[in-house]
């Protein structure tokens, strides 16, 4: 049995196989599987296949594929797979406000029944009364949670759900003749940066109000600002400080009183469930991301999706189709007088909503409240550790507690030995810890922000905060040794340039091909 008083960090070396991109495998002529052509007893019954398709729907030339053979593309894509951490490898509590946490490996397997893969959104909503039925009944605990009225899970993800809000508040007021004068949206800074960019796109002046030395907005700052050209309030809380705000009823009170309208980003609910609601909070509008809280795979950007919430009074203006039961049948309604329309093309990502009613079936209520338990426990325990870690310090509320998550800073590390947060995380890699750590911009200076949840046992927030220790003690012997790292990882360290050059991105290989010529003169 091993001595738990002493944390041993993993002999952690990834695999590295400086693994082409598919497209550069490519080699004419080879195949994966051939597909035989048309039997003639099928042909003469039902066609060629192709005959039936309008010749304006028929591509020119065949699609500039990689031609690969099965087994190369195993190959290919398992040594991607080895070049990968993630939740299921590794210790990931580096990726702060993302809420990675475990997810139930039976939701993923229930997720990719046919009986899930196989429907389509143009079906008749009779044959798909089982889908229907679970995005409805998920509405219903959100509704629990939170204390809302209704709930579209159309939307993409938390800034498409964002972006919903700010287009409810923007019809809210035009139908009311409002809409000229009222031309602006108030947010914090440590507030997602979405609030304030959906917000910019439906046209609104962005007023962002900066958090004082207990890391609180205070309700005088928020008075000084309101006026009769506020539309509305998109604030986070807990912020991506991982602090919460007590006064926020009195926020969403002066916004009122003013004639705005407040909405509510919860894409940090993971710490909060079961304690406080968006009704209460005095909240119009809320939304939860259902790939975050309610465990559905982060995935790195997807699959996601943003379960927008509002109160009666706003009912009218969410997207459609709502999902509604009319006691005998589960029905798609679309008649909302003054709805918004639609920001995607059918209801959100199916499986997510799948995957997070399994989870809050499991769990119930109570399993719930205890997700927020421990996730705070954990992250206070952290919280602890880390501020006596040499170099590492919490600015704002100084001895307080905090909620999901804290942004800590590695000012105090640089200064001493010029390593910066990058250069920490970097080094974190070579002990097998998630990458992604820091949050741009620089507003805390050298910042990493972590959220270790509820999924973490305390064995492994000590071996993580054992990693930490570890580098920190390198920074201050050896500091060249860290700032040149990693050493035992796919990747060496990157060049930062090309990253701040839009002109340097190739996000497809078409894109890549087009530029090539143009980085090959320079």
């Amino acid at each position: 049995m091993k001595d738990n008083k002493k944390i041993r960090m993993r002999n952690f070396h990834q695999a590295k196989w400086d693994e082409p991109i598919i497209f550069e495998l490519d080699t004419p002529g080879e195949r994966g599987i051939t597909v035989p052509e048309v039997e003639k007893e099928i042909k003469d019954r039902v066609g060629d296949g192709l005959s039936a398709i309008p010749s304006g729907m028929l591509r020119k030339t065949l699609p500039a594929l990689p031609e690969v053979s099965q087994m190369r593309v195993l190959k290919h894509f398992l040594r991607l797979s080895q070049a990968c951490l993630g939740a299921d490898f590794n210790i990931d509590v580096g990726q702060g406000t993302c809420t990675v946490k475990y997810n139930p490996k039976i939701n993923d397997v229930i997720a990719s029944s046919p009986k899930v893969t196989d429907i389509h959104p143009l079906q008749d909503f009779q044959t798909v009364q089982g889908a229907l039925e679970i995005m409805y009944k998920v509405e219903l605990f959100l509704k629990e949670i939170s204390g809302l009225d209704r709930f579209s899970l159309q939307p993409g993800g938390g800034s498409a759900a964002i972006l919903a809000m700010a287009s409810i508040i923007h019809n809210y007021h035009a139908n009311r003749g409002e809409g000229g004068r009222r031309d602006e949206i108030i947010t914090t800074m440590f507030s997602h940066p979405s609030d304030a960019a959906a917000a910019a796109v439906k046209g609104y002046k962005i007023i962002t109000l900066n958090s004082n030395e207990e890391g609180y907005i205070s309700a005088e700052a928020v008075q000084d600002v309101v006026s009769e050209r506020t539309a509305g309030l998109l604030i986070t809380n807990p912020e991506d400080t991982g602090i919460f705000n007590p006064l926020i009823r009195e926020f969403t009170d002066i916004v009122h009183n003013a004639g705005g309208l407040c909405g509510y980003d919860q894409a940090n609910a993971n710490g909060i469930l079961g304690m406080t609601r968006a009704l209460e909070a005095g909240f119009d509008m809320c939304f939860f991301n259902m790939h975050k809280t309610f465990a559905s795979p982060h995935g790195c950007g997807g699959p996601a999706l943003g379960a927008l919430g509002v109160t009666e009074e706003l009912i009218d203006y969410l997207p459609v189709p709502l999902v509604d039961y009319d006691g005998n049948n589960y029905c798609l309604r679309y008649d909302l007088r003054h709805t918004i329309g639609k920001v995607r093309g059918f209801q959100g990502v199916f499986p997510v909503v799948l995957r997070a009613y399994a989870w809050i079936m499991s769990l119930g209520a109570e399993g719930l409240k205890e997700v927020a338990n421990i996730a705070v426990l954990n992250n206070n325990y952290m919280l602890e550790k880390i501020k006596k870690i040499r170099g590492a310090n919490a600015p704002y509320a100084p001895g307080k507690h905090r909620i999901e998550q804290v942004r800590y800073s590695w000012e105090e590390l640089y200064k001493d030995t010029g390593v910066t947060s990058e250069d920490v995380t970097r080094r974190l890699t070579d002990f097998g810890f998630h990458l992604w750590q820091s949050h741009h911009p620089f507003v805390v200076p050298q910042p990493f922000t972590i959220e270790p949840t509820e999924a973490y046992s305390k064995a492994e927030l000590d071996e993580y905060l054992a990693g930490l220790e570890k580098v920190v003690e390198e920074a201050y012997s050896d500091p060249e040794k860290v700032k040149n790292s990693p050493y035992r990882s796919v990747v060496h360290k990157i060049d930062d340039v090309p990253l701040d050059d839009p002109k340097k991105w190739a996000i497809t290989w078409r894109s890549y091909l087009k530029k090539k010529h143009t980085w090959d003169e320079e």
